[in-house]
């Protein structure tokens, strides 16, 4: 077997592992909704992410530019909100369920634009599964299915300010600063919860192992797999999320999936990763760059 070879498995396993962790996390921050309620366990993520990212990006906020700042903060904002619209999707309606939600995102921003006829097959296979997903009814929590399609548009988002910060500042710069203006955002919520007397311990240890697990271990492991494997290879290992969402639901939180939920997930992974295919063998078209002379 070839170096590159063991390489990339190597990638590909750090990249499945940074999936089980972000889910896990997920799962945990959920047994600490009793306590602090999501925006409490959104908080201490919030407060975990940024003690770790800014000592290690080290941005200089004082030499931000007004072209770098306004993207930042609202990076901000988008963290602060997609991270709150999902969990509460994930305290109303479920981990699997809200994560695939949430999934929908990615791919809007893969198939946006795009009028071939396999783009628009994905695009109606994929509503199409999100109906079975969901199967709409009198019982169904239709506030929880929403703010997981609010978390659906602020991963949308994100991605598209991460391209563009992406070209302004370098490395971890702007998520670092970014989360550390959400975590800002979130101070109020965190007096408000200290002087009700809500830390307890056992919440507070489960929302402090999901700023850990679902942003230090991902951050730091998606580093890792991107300098080792294409960027296409990456999209396509993201649509492992919703199902480890699933499984993680099943094994820490006692959350069984029914069978119509399965099978809307896997409508949905599978869209997903042929959308993600097909992105990547268009980009391979595209002629390469001509340098500059």
């Amino acid at each position: 077997m070839s170096r590159l070879n063991l390489d990339t498995r190597g990638a590909l396993a750090t990249m499945a592992a940074s999936a089980a962790s972000n889910q896990a996390g997920a799962a945990l921050g959920a047994r600490a909704f009793g306590t602090l309620g999501p925006a409490g366990v959104v908080a201490v993520r919030q407060f975990v992410a940024a003690a770790v990212l800014l000592p290690v990006a080290r941005p200089n906020l004082r030499r931000f530019t007004w072209a770098q700042w306004w993207p930042t903060l609202l990076l901000g904002v988008v963290f602060a909100i997609m991270n709150l619209s999902l969990y509460t999707a994930i305290d109303r309606v479920g981990l699997g369920l809200a994560v695939t939600l949430e999934f929908l995102g990615p791919l809007a921003v893969a198939l946006a634009g795009s009028r071939t006829g396999p783009d628009l097959a994905c695009a109606l296979v994929a509503g199409a599964g999100v109906y079975v997903l969901v199967l709409p009814g009198p019982s169904s929590d239709y506030l929880g299915v929403g703010m997981g399609l609010l978390a659906a548009a602020c991963w949308a988002g994100y991605i598209l300010l991460n391209r563009l910060l992406g070209a302004r500042l370098p490395g971890l710069q702007a998520p670092a600063a970014a989360t550390a203006v959400s975590a800002t955002l979130y101070l109020p919520v965190a007096v408000v919860l200290f002087l009700q007397g809500r830390f307890g311990l056992a919440g507070l240890g489960f929302a402090i192992g999901t700023g850990v697990l679902c942003s230090v271990v991902p951050y730091a492991a998606d580093l890792v797999a991107l300098r080792r494997v294409p960027p296409r290879f990456f999209g396509l290992l993201q649509s492992i999320h919703p199902v480890f969402a699933a499984a993680a639901g099943a094994v820490i939180l006692g959350q069984v999936p029914a069978p119509h939920v399965w099978v809307g997930i896997a409508v949905v992974v599978a869209t997903n990763a042929t959308a993600a295919g097909l992105a990547a063998a268009r980009a391979a078209r595209l002629p390469a760059p001509v340098p500059a002379t």
